[in-house]
This record gives C-alpha cells, sequence and structure tokens, in this order.
C-alpha cells in the first residue's frame, strides 16, 4: 500500500511541479515520508487497539464490556473537551509564531496550553465524579464505570495535548510512540496475563488499568521529550496575556475538537442509553473497525497540520495546496482499499471479537461509507483550523452534527443499530461535503481530491 500511495504522489509531482521557485517536489517527499513513518506507527496502533478490543471483549463478557466501551467513549469525548481546543491551537500558534521569528511566543503557547488542559482535566473529572455521585445516590444503577472514567480523562487530555505540541516541532516517533506503540502494547499484554492467572476484569477495572498504564507512557515520553530537546513543559508564565491573545479562538477549537468527538462517540452512548450496554458493545466494535479506513488520512494529517499553517501564513499558496492534495490523495488510495477489504470480510473481520453480532457486517459498510467520503474530501477540517477560519468550522460541521443527534434520538429507539448507522453516514456525507466546498471557495485551497489539478492556477500571495 505505502509504494501505491509513493508511486501515485509522484505521479501528482510530476503534473504540479512547473514552477522551478517553489520546490514542490522536495516539500512534499518530506511531507510524504514523515507521513509513512506516521503510518507505520499508526497501522501499529490500530493492530494493536484492535487486539486490546478482541482480548477485553473475549475475556469480560458482552456486558462488561458494553459497561468498558461506554466509559471509554465518555472518557474521550470528555479529554478532547479538558484540552479546551489547546492541542488544536499548538498546532497553528506554533509554526505561525516561529515563520514570523517569535520563538518567546510560541514557547507561551505551548506552555500555557499544558497548563490550560490539567486545570480543565482536573475540572472536568471532578464533574464527572459529581455526577455519578448523584446518579448513583438516586438509584441509578451501577456507576462505578463513570468512576473510572473519570481516572482516565485528564491522561488522556494530556496525551493528546503532548502529541500535538511534539508534532508542531516537527517530532513523528517522540509525538506518537509513547501513546500509541507502548500503552496499547502494554494494556493487552496485561490484559493476557491476568487473563492466564485467572484474573477477570470487569468494566471499571479494565479503564482504571488503561488509564494507569497510559499515565506511565506519558511519564516516558515527557523522559523522551528533554532527552531529545523537545519542548512540552506546561507553565503558568504568561498565561494571562496568551489566554487574553487566544482566549476566544480557543474557545473555537474547543468547540471543534467536542464537535469531532462527539461524532465518533455520541452513537455509542445513545445506543448505551436507549437499547442496552450489550448492543453499544457490538456497534462500538463495528464503528473502531470502520474507522481503520481512515488511518492513512488520520496519520498523515498529523503530520501535514503544522506544515499547512506555516506556508499558509507564509503566503505560500501553492505549497499549502499542493500539501492538503497529497493529503487527500494518499487518504484516498488507502480508504478505497481498506472499504474492498471490509466488503469481501467483513463478517470474518468482526468475528475476531467473539459473541454474536447480528448485522455486523451491514453497519460495517454503512459507516465505512461515511468514512470513504470523509477521505476523499481531505483535510478539510485541519485546513480551516489551520488557517483561522474555526469559526465557520464549527458553525458549519457543528449544524450538521447537531441536527444528526436530533434525528438520532428519534432513530435509535425505533431502528436500532442500523438506523444510527445510516443517521451517522449521511451526517458524516453532508457536512464533510459542507466544508470542503467552503474551503475550496472561501480560503482559496480545496481539500479534496480534486486539488491537484489546481495547485498551477493558484498565486503566492502576501504573508
Amino acid at each position: 500500500m505505502a509504494f501505491i500511495v509513493r508511486r501515485h504522489a509522484d505521479d501528482v509531482l510530476e503534473a504540479m511541479d512547473h514552477n522551478p521557485r517553489s520546490d514542490l517536489r522536495q516539500l512534499l517527499r518530506a511531507g510524504l515520508s514523515k507521513s509513512l513513518v506516521s503510518l507505520v506507527i499508526k497501522v501499529a496502533t490500530a493492530g494493536l487497539t484492535y487486539a486490546m478490543y478482541v482480548i477485553l471483549s473475549r475475556s469480560m463478557g458482552v456486558t462488561e464490556y458494553g459497561y468498558f466501551a461506554f466509559g471509554l467513549a465518555l472518557a474521550t469525548i470528555l479529554s478532547i473537551g479538558a484540552n479546551f481546543g489547546q492541542q488544536t491551537a499548538i498546532l497553528r500558534y506554533w509554526p505561525e509564531a516561529m515563520v514570523g521569528g517569535r520563538p518567546q511566543q510560541a514557547l507561551v503557547a505551548l506552555r500555557s496550553g499544558g497548563a490550560i488542559t490539567i486545570i480543565a482535566g482536573l475540572g472536568v473529572s471532578l464533574a464527572l465524579i459529581l455526577v455519578a455521585t448523584g446518579v448513583g445516590g438516586s438509584g441509578g444503577g451501577s456507576v462505578a464505570h463513570l468512576y473510572a472514567a473519570a481516572a482516565l480523562i485528564l491522561p488522556m487530555a494530556l496525551a493528546e495535548y503532548w502529541s500535538s505540541a511534539l508534532r508542531s516541532q516537527g517530532s513523528v516517533w517522540t509525538a506518537l510512540g509513547p501513546r500509541d506503540l507502548i500503552w496499547r502494547l502494554a494494556l493487552p499484554l496485561c490484559v493476557l496475563a491476568l487473563t492466564a492467572l485467572g484474573i477477570g476484569l470487569s468494566g471499571w477495572e479494565a479503564l482504571i488499568l488503561t488509564a494507569g498504564i497510559l499515565a506511565a507512557a506519558l511519564a516516558l515520553q515527557f523522559v523522551l521529550a528533554g532527552v531529545r530537546r523537545y519542548r512540552i513543559a506546561p507553565g503558568v508564565a504568561g498565561l494571562g496575556t496568551y489566554w487574553q491573545a487566544h482566549g476566544k479562538a480557543s474557545r473555537w477549537f474547543f468547540l471543534g475538537t467536542v464537535l469531532d468527538a462527539v461524532a465518533l462517540n455520541a452513537d455509542i452512548i445513545l445506543i448505551g442509553l436507549f437499547v442496552a450496554p450489550a448492543a453499544a458493545g457490538i456497534y462500538f466494535n463495528a464503528f473502531r473497525t470502520a474507522g481503520l479506513l481512515t488511518l492513512f488520512t488520520f496519520a498523515i494529517t498529523l503530520v501535514v497540520a503544522p506544515m499547512v499553517a506555516q506556508h499558509y501564513h507564509a503566503g505560500e499558496m501553492r505549497k499549502a495546496q499542493a500539501i492538503t492534495a497529497l493529503c487527500a490523495w494518499a487518504g484516498f488510495v488507502f480508504s478505497l482499499a481498506v472499504f474492498a477489504g471490509f466488503w469481501m470480510f467483513g463478517d470474518q473481520i468482526l468475528a475476531l471479537f467473539g459473541g454474536t453480532h447480528e448485522q455486523g457486517w451491514l453497519l460495517l459498510i454503512l459507516l465505512a461509507v461515511g468514512l470513504l467520503f470523509d477521505a476523499a474530501t481531505g483535510p478539510s477540517r485541519i485546513v480551516m483550523m489551520m488557517t483561522g477560519h474555526e469559526r465557520d468550522y464549527v458553525r458549519i460541521f457543528g449544524g450538521v452534527i447537531a441536527a444528526g443527534m436530533l434525528v438520532q434520538l428519534a432513530v435509535i429507539p425505533a431502528f436500532g443499530l442500523v438506523g444510527a448507522a445510516i443517521v451517522n453516514m449521511a451526517a458524516r456525507i453532508v457536512a464533510q461535503l459542507a466544508i470542503a466546498v467552503w474551503s475550496r471557495r472561501k480560503i482559496g485551497l480545496d481539500t479534496s481530491v480534486l486539488g491537484a489539478f489546481r495547485v498551477n492556477m493558484l498565486s503566492d500571495r502576501l504573508a
């Protein structure tokens, strides 16, 4: 697959590289090289994550696994919210400040973002603990998984922020390795070891174990970053000035990232509430499997986000368009191949989780169709965020997702899992097309697979 993507990238380069003043070939090869490293990590991550889900699903039982899936989805949404948009902000503000010759401003942004993440993470965790206490006190059923989810929020939030902070500085291995490889390798190994000893995990115990191992991986990441002279330590010096300058934009970054998390996890939570925990587990497995389709899109976006910010704010529109076109094509080719695999072997893949997966293939295909459109429209979200149009992204994407959630409230009780998957697919298609069209018209960058044909039509502008 990497060979096919590389060959296609070379073909695109031949068509685009007519301007000797702009070394697009070198730029895109550097971007592709880092993206393939990111892909290798993300492929390993996907395999390890999949192994983790399979092992937990088989060892915990349907109901307890459902509690685990519910708690993990809830912690994911709340941890993204706990970042308060800083994981996106640093991807923009670090390269923007550095290209403008303001390294001290970049450092203040990085430290302040870390401080905000820690403060907000603790606050959100406390809020969930209070909610769990209230639900438990009113006889609302088991709440142990809610307490455990609260313990997972801060480690997940800090892991996301540090990954972005390191990627903004050009790191790939240090940014992704500890969380994506070490954490996801250690967790299934611990579960296997416990199973071999005859120790079964409940949903809340699995969540606590997840939080503990992630915290250990973060400690290792902090040490590695220091050894390699990357900056990730939080600090409050300059926090007030930073918030005064970027607080308003941070609120929009926050809303944008919460919307992304909601779009990925809301279905699972609603199914757990309106159907059953076991049904949430089935849908969780289908959705996480479908998510493999956009693996390369996600991997390459991790690399190109700060590059888009750097070239756009420097006025280098041709380079910004070229790097987004590379992202779109690489992600789409990969996604199309994975979709074909799902179509032919979807049932066998879902069977790895054990238990019954009624309608699993249909759920997988419906969810994958929406994600295929996501890949075809390229890095539209990150382009809007990196170019200063985060408010418009929230309005467009948020409006579609909010409408989809309202429809879900009526569809899930009546039509169950298939209804949820159809609404998810339709909402994702509409949302991605809308923001891709908006980006082309208002920003001047075509994020879709058609963007490769616009590179030579653009002119650089004064920064």
